[in-house]
């Protein structure tokens, strides 16, 4: 049988205050509000909750069955829910990030340190890769991806410096050999590591 919370709330808070006019003062809502809501709460469940007239509001057997089992349930909801505010007022947890080998060294030095500083409770957990991989893979929670290698369907966010620069070494004596033109025995830089780096969520 499913219920909406929100009866099951106005029942409890009914039940807890021993009246409809002290559980509007401590919920903030109205009487006749309550009482709609404890109503349409015996409606669908087919029991009478409480016995009312206009001095007293007491539960009924069967209620008083129902608060013994749900008030203790609902008050871990409520203090789950609780939970939540330290994580939305001070973020904390691991955020995993999937970043290639080149970030490490162009661009999570200039931000990273920043960062643990703004918020001490989060660690940061990095895997470093050559080769392009899904930002998701092993329950990553995001990514840093150039221009060229981010999905259509990713949501990205510009991070470091809009253009890295690269420079050409060779030995004097190399490229007296071989010239200053295109097209010499070098190790190449994968195209994914060139441009704007961006961080993918």
């Amino acid at each position: 049988m499913r219920l909406d919370l929100g009866l099951l709330h106005a029942v409890a808070a009914v039940a807890k205050a021993g009246g409809f006019r002290e559980a509007a003062r401590v919920t903030g809502s109205n009487a006749s509000r309550l009482s709609d809501a404890v109503r349409r709460a015996e409606q669908q469940l087919g029991v009478r909750l409480f016995h009312r007239n206009t001095r007293t509001v007491v539960l009924t057997e069967v209620g008083r069955t129902l608060m013994d089992r749900l008030l203790p349930a609902m008050s871990e909801v409520d203090a789950a829910l609780d939970d939540l505010n330290r994580y939305r007022d001070t973020p904390t947890g691991t955020l995993r990030l999937y970043v290639p080998v080149s970030a490490t060294r162009l661009v999570l030095p200039s931000i990273l340190p920043a960062f643990l500083a703004r918020y001490p409770d989060i660690q940061v957990d990095i895997v470093a890769e050559s080769n392009v991989q899904d930002v998701f893979r092993d329950g990553r929670d995001a990514g840093i991806r150039y221009d060229e290698c981010l999905e259509q369907d990713m949501v990205a966010l510009p991070i470091g410096p809009r253009q890295q620069r690269f420079a050409v070494a060779a030995a004097p004596a190399y490229l007296d050999k071989y010239g200053r033109l295109m097209h010499h025995r070098c190790i190449r830089v994968a195209v994914c590591h060139r441009r704007n780096p961006g961080m993918g969520i």
